[in-house]
C-alpha cells in the first residue's frame, strides 16, 4: 500500500469504508449493464463471475464455452444456463454453430440457436461428459469446406478432451458422419447425437457452442490452444495409420533409384483440364512415374494412395485439399485458371507452405483458357477479374471457376515440371 493509500484509508471509518466499496460495486454493475444495452452485448449476472460463459467468437466463426446448468432444448431451439440463484438480469443473444461466417444463402439456412442465461426447463437426461454443438450444414458436402469449416475446427476446440466429449451436429446429414467417422471416432468415443431429433431435454456441465476457427484451411499456433496445422497432419497419420511422414529420396550418389511419383487430380465436371493426357505424357517423360486419378468419396482409400506420392499436380478446386495427406516436403503445384489467383494463395498456396510442402503454382493465360472468345475482347472479365470479385463471390466464382476449361501450353508448363523434379530428386 503506498503512503497516498494509506492517508486514504485512516480518512475514513470501518462503516464509510464498507459504504463506499457497495456503492463502488453497485456502480460497476449499472456502468457493466448499460455498456451492454448499448452495445446490445451478453448481459452476466453476479454469478458469471464464478460461472461465466466464455466467448471466444472472431471474425472466422462463433465460438461460446459454457460451464455450470446447462440444458439443451431442440424442439425450442434453446440451449439454457441456468443461474445459482435467482436474478433478474437475463440475457440472450443467437448463434449459427458453423466455423464461416458469411452473408450468403447456405450459412443463412445453418439452423440458430438461442442462448438464454435464465430459468430452465426440467431435465429429461444428465451427462457427467462435457459436449460441443456444431452443425454440418451449409458448404459441408464439398470435400475443401468439410475441411477447413468443419474437421480443422473440430480438431482445434475437441483435442484437448482427449475423446471425452459428445458430439451434438445439428444440419445433420447422416451421409457426412459415414464418411468422415473415422475422423469422428478418433476426437470422441460416444456416439454422435443428432440433436436436432432430440425431443427430451438434455443437461450438461460444460457445453461448447460453435468450433474454433482462425484461419482458412489451417491452424494459427499462436491462438489458444496453440496446436498447430503440423500437429492435425499427425493426427491424421495416426487416425488412418499413414506410413510416410516426409517423401524418401529418389536419387543417390551415381544415379536415380526410384522415379518420383506424381499425382494428376483429374476433373470431370467443371474447371475440366482438356489436354490431361498430354501433360501426364509429357510428365513421364521427363522422368516422373505418373499416375492420372479422379478422387473417390471414401477418404480412408484417399488418405492412403496420396500419401504415396511426392508431387500432387492439379486444377484450382477441392481435389487440392488432398494435400493434406502428402508426406512432408512433397511438391504441390497448383494449376490457377484465368483470373482465380485471387484465391489460389489463400486457399491452397498459404496453407501448403503451412503443412511444409513446397508449392508452386502456374497461372494460365488467357489463351489457355475456354473464356477466350467468350465476352468482348474489351470485356472486365479479361481486363479486371479483381474488378469482378469486388461484385460478391458468387458472381466471380461463376465466372471463372464454373464457366472455364484450360488446355494447357505443354511448352510453358515443362519449367515447372522441372523446377518439381529438382525439388524432389536434388
Amino acid at each position: 500500500m503506498t503512503y497516498e493509500d494509506s492517508i486514504f484509508v485512516r480518512s475514513f471509518g470501518q462503516h464509510e469504508l464498507k459504504k463506499l466499496g457497495s456503492g463502488a460495486l453497485l456502480l460497476f454493475f449499472i456502468m457493466a449493464f448499460t455498456i451492454c444495452t448499448i452495445f446490445k452485448l451478453p448481459v452476466y449476472s453476479q454469478v458469471d463471475l464464478v460461472k461465466p460463459v466464455h466467448n471466444f467468437s472472431n471474425s472466422r466463426s462463433d465460438v461460446y464455452e459454457m460451464n455450470g446448468d446447462i440444458r439443451i432444448h431442440s424442439n425450442s431451439s434453446t440451449i439454457f444456463v441456468a443461474p445459482s440463484f435467482h436474478v433478474e438480469i437475463i440475457s440472450s443473444w443467437t448463434i449459427k454453430p458453423y466455423a464461416r461466417k458469411q452473408k450468403e444463402t447456405k450459412i443463412e439456412r445453418v439452423r440458430e440457436w438461442k442462448v438464454k442465461y435464465h430459468q430452465v426447463p426440467n431435465c429429461s437426461r444428465r451427462f457427467t461428459i462435457p459436449a460441443v454443438l456444431f452443425s454440418t450444414g451449409a458448404y459441408s458436402g464439398n470435400y475443401f469446406h468439410a475441411f477447413t469449416d468443419i474437421i480443422i475446427p473440430l480438431y482445434l476446440t475437441c483435442r484437448q478432451f482427449n475423446g471425452k466429449i459428445i458430439f451434438l451436429i445439428t444440419d445433420n446429414y447422416s451421409w457426412w458422419v459415414s464418411k468422415y467417422n473415422v475422423i469422428l471416432e478418433k476426437l470422441s468415443k460416444y456416439d454422435v447425437v443428432d440433436i436436432d431429433k432430440e425431443n427430451e431435454v438434455l443437461c450438461f456441465s460444460r457445453m461448447i457452442v460453435g468450433l474454433k476457427s482462425n484461419k482458412e484451411f489451417g491452424i494459427d499456433p499462436r491462438v489458444s490452444p496453440h496446436y498447430s496445422i503440423k500437429d492435425f497432419r499427425q493426427f491424421l497419420r495416426i487416425t488412418y495409420s499413414l506410413e510416410k511422414e516426409t517423401i524418401s529420396p529418389c536419387h543417390k550418389k551415381f544415379g536415380i533409384i526410384r522415379r518420383p511419383r506424381m499425382l494428376i487430380i483429374s476433373r470431370r465436371k467443371k474447371r475440366h483440364l482438356t489436354n490431361e493426357s498430354g501433360v501426364a505424357k509429357m510428365a513421364r517423360t521427363m522422368g516422373f512415374d505418373v499416375v492420372v486419378k479422379e478422387m473417390g468419396s471414401n477418404v480412408s482409400l484417399v488418405a492412403h494412395f496420396v500419401n504415396s506420392f511426392d508431387v500432387m499436380m492439379g486444377l484450382h478446386g477441392a481435389g487440392l485439399t488432398n494435400m493434406i495427406f502428402l508426406p512432408e516436403n512433397a511438391v504441390v503445384i497448383q494449376i490457377v485458371p484465368f483470373g482465380l489467383d485471387v484465391a489460389s494463395d489463400t486457399y491452397f498456396g498459404l496453407p501448403a507452405r503451412d503443412m511444409k510442402l513446397r508449392y508452386l503454382e502456374y497461372k494460365v493465360s488467357l489463351n489457355e483458357s475456354s473464356l477466350l472468345g467468350k465476352y468482348p475482347n474489351d470485356s472486365e472479365v479479361y481486363r479486371d477479374p479483381h474488378a469482378i470479385h469486388k461484385r460478391g463471390w458468387a458472381a466471380f466464382y461463376f465466372t471463372y471457376a464454373f464457366n472455364q476449361e484450360v488446355n494447357l501450353d505443354l511448352g510453358r508448363l515443362r519449367a515447372t515440371l522441372v523446377h518439381a523434379f529438382e525439388l524432389v530428386c536434388s
